[in-house]
């Protein structure tokens, strides 16, 4: 009895998704530099699907464009709720994120050229632009009532604003080729899906079933097909009724679970499956190296801090409530968890270049693991600091 309220507890803790998220990490490291590490890249590479329907893909690719897809969903859902009735519901709340995100995609983007310009890393400079919204969530879940829901909130938003622009550097510049007739058909279901909104249909099933031929014709159409997550989130019915339930806080509530506790082992298992060799580790020094570290550790921090600053001294932002700006500096850091669509990229830079891509996947992980430590502890130093603080005005009064 005992265990089953430990494991009760464990499950409804937020740290609890971002301890299993770590171990999944760890136990991932481990297979990928054992002598089990062959047997599970080539269960990644085994093809499941429907070849009729061009539906075949690598149980990779399932997990990080099908699985990760629903995590979208679920994030653009409680993005969409603190739009209309939360954190985000007042227009200078809403925008610091967008200009967050802008300066965190253009200073990494920057400092990467800078070491790399002119050499034969240099079609890499979109590696250090991408936070990994599923990682960063995940770390700074971990920190519980530490940290305000409003910055919780806003790295989200960062985050998925981010990865908006990830996705579209990579339609631009790093995919050979766009199919124009699914780009074309995928809009019209996101039409259809919004005029269902405007007539106030409200059975989750006349959404989620249109939002599967979205992923479908996005997925084809050469566009990273997570996003059709966050534009079927968008079109769910919400209300600002404290009393009546809608269906996107009924969708939101019923996918906690399952993204929690399996879709984001699962993701982190399966990208966290990264062998080691000697080269990888000569790769740190070299200006790929440098540049992706760079990029994500000091060029997210910068970025993030600086262009939240101009917005808010100019007056059409204003930091999220009850943070504070060691608290952003904190954020900006757990921005630089690049992680999966930096990876991705970096595969997408060096097609033809293996040596290349390890280099980068190391540079990645070290980067990942800089930000998210350094970001961690920033938020619980501060909020410590705030706690004792706030204990010594008790005291004296």
């Amino acid at each position: 009895m005992m265990l089953t309220q430990y494991f009760k507890k464990f499950f409804q803790s937020n740290q609890s998704s971002g301890v299993l998220l770590i171990l999944c990490v760890i136990f991932a490291l481990i297979i990928a530099n054992s002598s089990l590490g062959t047997g599970f890249q080539q269960f990644l590479d085994f093809q499941l699907g429907f070849e009729d329907l061009h539906l075949k893909y690598p149980i990779s690719i399932w997990i990080n464009d099908g699985l990760m897809a629903v995590f979208f969903l679920l994030v653009g859902l409680e993005i969409k709720r603190e739009l209309v009735e939360g954190e985000l519901s007042s227009f200078k709340n809403a925008s610091l994120p967008i200009f967050a995100a802008i300066g965190g995609m253009l200073v990494p983007a920057v400092i990467y050229t800078a070491f790399n310009f002119g050499t034969e890393y240099s079609n890499g400079w979109g590696i250090p632009m991408a936070t990994d919204i599923a990682f960063s969530l995940a770390i700074i879940s971990m920190l519980g009532k530490k940290v305000p829901a409003s910055l919780k909130i806003f790295l989200a938003a960062l985050a998925i604003v981010d990865d908006l622009g990830a996705i579209l550097v990579i339609a631009i510049f790093y995919t050979d080729q766009i199919h124009w007739i699914y780009l074309l058909l995928s809009f019209g279901i996101v039409a259809v899906l919004f005029l269902l909104n405007y007539l106030k249909v409200t059975k989750l099933v006349f959404y989620i079933v249109p939002g599967i031929f979205l992923w479908y014709f996005l997925h084809h159409s050469g566009i990273h097909a997570t996003i059709a997550g966050v534009l079927l989130a968008f079109t769910i019915p919400t209300n600002v009724s404290k009393t009546k339930i809608s269906p996107l806080e009924k969708l939101e509530h019923s996918l906690h679970f399952p993204v929690s506790f399996i879709i984001m082992p699962i993701f982190a298992l399966t990208n966290t499956n990264i062998a080691f060799n000697s080269s990888m580790v000569d790769g740190l020094f070299n200006s790929l190296g440098l540049g992706i570290i760079g990029g994500l550790v000091l060029g997210k921090l910068i970025g993030i801090n600086l262009f939240s600053l101009i917005a808010i001294k100019l007056k059409i932002s204003s930091l999220p409530q009850r943070s504070s700006w060691n608290q952003m500096i904190g954020v900006g850091l757990l921005a630089g968890i690049g992680f999966t669509m930096s990876i991705f990229i970096a595969l997408l830079s060096f097609k033809h270049e293996i040596s290349f891509q390890d280099e980068a996947k190391f540079a990645i992980l070290i980067a990942s693991f800089i930000a998210a430590v350094s970001g961690y502890l920033i938020l619980n130093f501060s909020a410590n600091k705030k706690r004792i603080k706030k204990h010594r005005k008790i005291s004296s009064s």
